[in-house]
């Protein structure tokens, strides 16, 4: 079963679990160091918590759909290079506490669009844990940003894109 994921980066992390865990009736799925996803089964939702700034608006860090597969993220990557799309691939990647494969595009309004699949869980041992300083794969999506225009796996337009968070 695919999802929609949706990732915002929040000043208070522990109020915005609280806050996301009454609004869905639901528990975390994962909780680390400056990091928390929920799997919602209804409405189909991946809801990723990165933590901000203190003081800072709740945004919108990146969107995304999650597959449950590899070969399903070579399909998307195939149908949007098909489509015109700027891809840009990243195959086993650590991020935001998980191994993953996905490609990245970027939408008209310069949103970051991923898809991708889980392939494995990193860094259990944090679960439930709070500082960041304890873990080398924070949970504030430095993981794998990088420059996308260096990375595009296609030959479609390389101009100056942001750098994308993770999850």
């Amino acid at each position: 079963m695919s999802r929609v994921q949706l990732a915002l980066r929040v000043a208070d992390l522990d109020a915005s679990i609280e806050f996301y865990s009454r609004l869905f009736d639901a528990t975390p799925a994962k909780r680390r160091p400056g990091y928390a996803n929920f799997a919602i089964a209804e409405p189909p939702l991946k809801l990723v918590l990165l933590e901000g700034q203190p003081g800072e608006d709740t945004r919108m860090d990146h969107l995304g759909v999650e597959v449950e597969s590899t070969d399903l993220v070579a399909s998307a990557t195939n149908r949007l290079a098909d489509a015109g799309l700027a891809t840009r691939i990243e195959d086993n990647t650590t991020c935001c506490y998980a191994v993953q494969d996905k490609v990245w595009v970027t939408g008209p309004g310069s949103e970051p669009w991923e898809v991708y699949t889980v392939k494995d869980d990193a860094r259990p041992d944090l679960e439930g844990k709070t500082s960041l300083a304890l873990s080398e794969v924070s949970g504030d999506g430095t993981c794998c940003a990088t420059d996308a225009a260096d990375d595009m796996s296609t030959t479609q337009s390389k101009e100056k894109q942001p750098a994308a968070a993770c999850c």
